[in-house]
């Protein structure tokens, strides 16, 4: 390997960058820690957001915009970025990439119709904390998403908010969901939270990976959305229902 270019992102601190082919150009989102940095293409001092950059010649990078983060996010900046073409997704539109930028607050979903002037689509849902990796499905426009589940009665910092994101500017909650014994009402010890999910799909089986810092848990993809058929509440967080999804594997 070796360096053929490179760009200081206004200097801002880097977190986690996502490159997307569009049409013919490639395009990187890099998402930023929270913070204030002049930005020298408006002469103003910004918040920390997402930088875009175009890096269809890697030699020759060429940044484009930053995409501010929330004021309510200025703590955590939009750390995460996944993206997805408005034309992937079931409901989305088409050849309008989306950007849906994470940040340590408040997960947002950033629409662009051209990558140099982005404007903001929707807010997923506001007022989390301790919000980290997520990942988007954009066959399906499921997402993700990694939050703080004490505010809702949860034994863990990290736990996850499923959505239905194939149409953005329309989020759709689907579930919480998180290891039995971190449920509201469980007792003892809670398990470690989640750190990072990611989901692969065959033919033969559909499974999310929950990846923690000590172990990594296998869910049933198709149980774990249509939740337990049995009851009538059937995405109500209790420890058969988590069991249900999970009957896939764990370890």
């Amino acid at each position: 390997m070796r360096l053929l270019g490179h760009d200081d992102l206004q200097g801002r601190s880097a977190y986690q960058p996502v490159i997307h082919r569009q049409g013919n150009r490639f395009i990187a989102y890099v998402g930023h820690h929270g913070g204030l940095k002049s930005n020298p293409l408006t002469g103003q001092m910004e918040r920390n957001g997402t930088s875009i950059v175009d890096v269809t010649d890697p030699r020759r990078p060429r940044y484009l915009v930053t995409s501010r983060a929330p004021r309510e996010a200025e703590a955590g900046g939009a750390q995460m970025v996944r993206v997805c073409d408005g034309a992937s997704l079931p409901r989305g539109t088409r050849g309008r990439p989306i950007c849906f930028a994470r940040s340590a607050i408040s997960p947002t979903s950033v629409g662009f119709s051209d990558s140099a002037k982005p404007a903001l689509l929707t807010t997923v849902v506001a007022g989390l904390n301790m919000t980290h990796k997520n990942w988007w499905e954009c066959d399906s426009g499921i997402a993700y998403l990694v939050s703080d589940g004490h505010p809702r009665g949860w034994r863990t910092h990290r736990m996850t908010k499923i959505y239905d994101l194939s149409d953005p500017a329309q989020p759709r909650f689907i579930r919480d969901f998180g290891l039995v014994g971190q449920e509201p009402g469980s007792t003892g010890p809670a398990p470690e939270g989640v750190h990072g999910p990611s989901c692969t799909r065959t033919a033969s089986t559909s499974r999310t990976a929950r990846l923690r810092g000590r172990a990594a848990g296998f869910v049933d993809r198709d149980k774990l959305l249509a939740g337990d058929p049995a009851v009538a509440d059937r995405f109500r967080s209790h420890a058969r229902q988590l069991l249900l999804s999970a009957s896939a594997g764990s370890t």
